[in-house]
């Protein structure tokens, strides 16, 4: 069985990407990996060089025409699926912000060997944990997706969708995947409050034809809905990272600033074990 892992970066350097972190968090399962690095404002092509031989980079330029919905990001993460060699068998996605646990390693892996043969199943399923503010925190409204598609068989009917969170296959249909039980730590919404809004802002100039939102020095982090607190261990090639953090973010987490809205999703899911309504599920789960 081969597995290649893939990913797209651009500026990672420049926005504070956990990019390395990404990348050698599954690349130990990984029998080689493909980045697709875009055209960028500082080293991030050389960063990408130097993590690992087995690494093979796609350079690229962006069209930041595609801003409608973020389409460039799935057109970026194409740009790295269509590069995987015809050998491959599964194909193993992580974005810029987004780690694995190595506890969680050896779970993936069997998933793909178990399922290898198992022509009908198109990907794996995995759950999220949100980080937000620092490393202490995790989203708790249901504003955080639970769940999303982060190994693909190497059918190249496949592609990426939308804003590059999933998958599809052929005319648009959904995935037919397996819930496995491992998570992607998302460190997306986990950076100095100052970096932070250079990031938001370069984020949201994908999707809104390039006008800046946030007129401030710095990212507030105090107005989100509903936090917890982070109880379990961070992957270890977060380490130094984490002890490299510079800025303080404390939440009293028994403050919930829910709307209506949400105040009627948190009662059903308690309700109903677990149901948030109107969720968004961009796969089908195999019985």
């Amino acid at each position: 069985m081969k597995v290649t892992g893939f990913s797209f970066i651009r500026n990672a350097i420049k926005y504070d990407y956990p990019i390395t972190e990404a990348i050698t968090s599954i690349l130990p399962i990984c029998d080689e990996f493909v980045v697709a690095v875009g055209n960028s404002d500082d080293s991030t092509l050389q960063l990408i060089k130097s993590i690992s031989p087995k690494i093979k980079i796609v350079e690229t330029e962006w069209d930041d025409s595609l801003r409608e919905g973020g389409r460039v990001l799935a057109e970026e993460t194409n740009k790295a699926f269509q590069a995987i060699s015809e050998d491959t068998d599964w194909c193993f996605y992580i974005q810029g912000d987004e780690v694995v646990h190595e506890d969680y390693l050896y779970v993936v892996y069997n998933a793909m060997l178990n399922n290898l043969e198992n022509k009908s199943v198109d990907g794996l399923l995995f759950n999220y944990l949100h980080f937000y503010g620092s490393y202490d925190y995790i989203g708790s409204s249901t504003r955080w997706y639970r769940k999303e598609i982060r190994v693909i068989r190497n059918n190249k009917n496949i592609y990426s969708y939308r804003d590059a969170q999933g998958f599809r296959k052929g005319d648009n249909k959904k995935l037919n995947v397996i819930p496995i039980d491992a998570y992607i730590y998302h460190y997306g919404w986990v950076r100095p409050p100052e970096k932070m809004l250079n990031k938001q802002n370069n984020f949201l100039a994908l999707y809104n034809g390039g006008i800046l939102p946030y007129d401030v020095e710095e990212f507030d982090y105090s107005e989100i809905d509903s936090l917890n607190i982070f109880q379990g261990s961070h992957p270890k090639v977060m380490k130094r990272r984490i002890e490299d953090k510079n800025w303080k973010f404390e939440k009293d987490i028994s403050i919930k600033k829910y709307s209506l809205k949400e105040k009627v999703k948190q009662i059903v899911m308690k309700m109903t074990g677990g149901y948030i309504i109107g969720e968004y599920k961009n796969y089908k789960i195999l019985k």
